[in-house]
């Protein structure tokens, strides 16, 4: 025997005795725990998730939210046979000193992170109502943009230029969304000012004639011209048509619509006067007064 220090030598006997107790419960406790464990999380989880999963699927959920519910129920299966299974090896006290902490910890990130959850929990309801779809372009506080993918917080867009936006999904639940692509009718409408003096019958007639020229106009609603004001200089006609967003483009009917009519009423004498002001009165220049008229 080796001594390592006076009065001090390693007795194997000794120490099998003294520690091989411990050693032989902790080593028990272990083995119980990986097996409680291991049983636990698997047969909970085969059986949760897959009527679960049955059960979302059945009601029509979309893909997306199941996935993520089911990976969820899957890390708390897991933490509810941690729990189980250090009870059942005698880890009471650790675990539910684990628990306290890992509580506390919880709040703090709770806190920390609440843009973050409410932006996640709106992406769940954007996706599950589907208040708009990709491909749509969508209006919402003065921002428009086609949608390109709607994530589980945020929700990418391309401008009309092309240009990448990335919204939060809880500025898109909170804020009024107009999609005019919801539906399968859209009105167009444009507006076109006439001179005062013009005939109104003449120019709403070739409003409507180039109205139902226009490729992708619904024939199943009659396109219209209505005086809706009377301006400074001009009575404005708003040009209407109906066509299905999902086949004809907004802005291309706008602009091949404008362009119509403006060519026919440069043809047919229709003037379409802009604004201008006229100023009267008098000046006095050295003593020479007259009057002036602009």
């Amino acid at each position: 025997m080796i001594p390592l220090q006076q009065g001090f030598s390693l007795d194997p006997q000794l120490l099998l005795n003294q520690y091989g107790p411990a050693i032989v419960s902790a080593a028990v406790t272990v083995v119980l725990f990986a097996i409680s464990f291991v049983v636990i999380y698997y047969v909970g989880k085969t059986l949760v998730v897959r009527a679960l999963r049955t059960g979302l699927r059945s009601r029509g959920i979309n893909e997306t939210i199941v996935g993520l519910v089911v990976s969820t129920v899957v890390v708390i299966t897991a933490v509810v046979a941690l729990a189980i299974a250090a009870t059942i090896a005698g880890a009471g006290v650790v675990l539910a000193a684990f628990g306290t902490l890992a509580g506390a910890l919880a709040l703090a990130v709770g806190f920390a992170a609440q843009d973050l959850i409410a932006n996640f929990v709106a992406g769940i309801f954007i996706i599950q109502d589907k208040p708009f779809q990709t491909g749509d372009w969508i209006e919402w506080d003065g921002h428009t943009g086609v949608v390109q993918e709607v994530q589980l917080r945020v929700t990418k867009l391309n401008s009309f230029d092309n240009e990448e936006m990335t919204v939060p999904n809880s500025d898109l639940v909170n804020a009024v969304v107009t999609n005019p692509m919801g539906n399968d009718e859209l009105r167009v409408g444009v507006d076109f000012g006439i001179e005062y003096d013009a005939d109104i019958e003449q120019a709403r007639g070739v409003i409507i004639e180039e109205a139902k020229n226009l490729d992708g106009v619904l024939p199943s609603q009659e396109p219209s011209a209505p005086v809706t004001s009377l301006g400074d200089s001009a009575v404005v006609l708003s040009g209407r048509v109906w066509i299905d967003p999902n086949k004809t483009g907004y802005a291309s009917t706008v602009a091949a619509f404008t362009e119509a009519v403006k060519k026919r009423f440069d043809a047919e004498g229709i003037g379409m006067p802009y604004p201008y002001t006229e100023v009267t009165g008098s000046v006095s220049m050295d003593g020479v007064e007259g009057e002036f008229q602009v």
